[in-house]
């Protein structure tokens, strides 16, 4: 289909618009003012920053922004109000449609344009804690209601993998654990078995170790600060990489060590983007957030430490293939577990 310039310009128009309401959002949500919305109900400037802080100029200029959005609804005396809806977008961390963190996530990528622009010039990388807290803590809140809430409920429709979970005094591993819902989740959903968190990220596992520590599972539950490529001698019944393999600069390495850690009759599983079986273009909007994703922060990462696979965040089914064969497996599946976010779960066939 052939675009005229007048519909690319408005497109590009439309784009920028939402672009500046992306960013909008990240200054509600940092400054805690949808919270304050959320839980004390209509404000006016005064008002917001009353309860959550601020300078009251530039909260009265939010708010008419936020309602001129349609973001925000001004009621009849004049004091904006944050809808239901949008509410639990914007402030429930429990939801699974919760995705402030989306906001907080792309900021924190644009903040590292200079360093982006370097990188694609030279061919070098923008590592994960260059990103820093926002990048970081962002992923982890927009998967903890998934792992939280959906998780369990996903691993018990897959009756094999399941029994496998269940097995007297299991053993788990979680791969690129990042701030450790993963691994709670794990340790919430099987009581019986332990549960050792890996990540390669310092602050990470710093993270996890509240997290779980908050959480109350403490005593099942551990983390290592290593790369997932050298898991500890011990076997374990389940080894579990959660959207981290598109990120790993060696990820055959980081699989062949799942494949020796793995105990005779256990599994290795990775959950990672749903994206198509083949490039497409144009591309479906999942297809579209994950290459975005992949620009700013997987691709620059992952191209950080040499040598690297340079897989970024667009991992197609045949190419996670390829790495589990090269990492001694015979082959993938695609487990049953269907409208599960943006991600897809595979298991490594033996």
């Amino acid at each position: 289909m052939t675009t005229t310039t007048d519909e690319f310009a408005d497109r590009l128009f439309k784009a920028a618009l939402g672009t500046i309401e992306v960013l909008s959002v990240h200054i509600g949500d940092r400054l805690g003012w949808y919270r304050a919305l959320a839980a004390h109900g209509p404000a006016d400037a005064g008002e917001l920053t009353a309860r959550a802080g601020g300078h009251e100029r530039y909260a009265r200029e939010w708010l008419e922004q936020q309602a001129a959005a349609g973001i925000l609804e001004v009621a009849a005396d004049g004091r904006f109000v944050l809808p239901k809806g949008a509410a639990e977008v914007l402030t429930d961390e429990a939801s699974l449609a919760y995705l402030a963190p989306l906001a907080r996530m792309l900021a924190g990528a644009a903040v590292q344009m200079p360093a982006l622009l370097d990188a694609y010039r030279s061919g070098g990388g923008v590592g994960w804690a260059t990103f820093g807290a926002d990048v970081r803590e962002s992923q982890a809140d927009m998967n903890r209601p998934w792992f939280e809430h959906a998780l369990p409920d996903a691993l018990a429709g897959v009756p094999a993998l399941d029994a496998v979970l269940r097995r007297p005094g299991a053993r788990i591993a979680d791969l690129g654990c990042g701030a450790g819902w993963s691994s709670i989740a794990l340790a919430r959903a099987y009581p019986e078995a332990t549960v050792q968190g890996v990540d390669v990220d310092g602050p990470s596992i710093v993270l996890a170790e509240r997290n779980a520590a908050a959480a109350g599972v403490g005593d099942r539950l551990s983390f290592r600060h290593s790369d997932t490529a050298l898991l500890d001698d011990s076997r374990f019944d389940a080894v579990f990489a959660f959207e981290c393999v598109h990120d790993m600069a060696r990820p055959v390495d980081a699989l062949a060590a799942a494949r020796r850690a793995v105990a005779p009759g256990g599994t290795v599983v990775i959950m990672d983007e749903a994206v198509g079986d083949s490039f497409t273009a144009p591309a479906d909007e999942l297809e579209r957030l994950m290459y975005g994703f992949s620009l700013l922060i997987c691709l620059p990462d992952g191209m950080n430490d040499r040598p690297s696979a340079a897989t970024g965040t667009v991992m197609r089914p045949d190419t996670l293939r390829r790495y589990a064969q090269e990492a001694g497996f015979g082959d993938i599946a695609i487990l049953p577990i269907q409208d599960f976010g943006f991600w897809r779960f595979y298991q490594l066939i033996p």
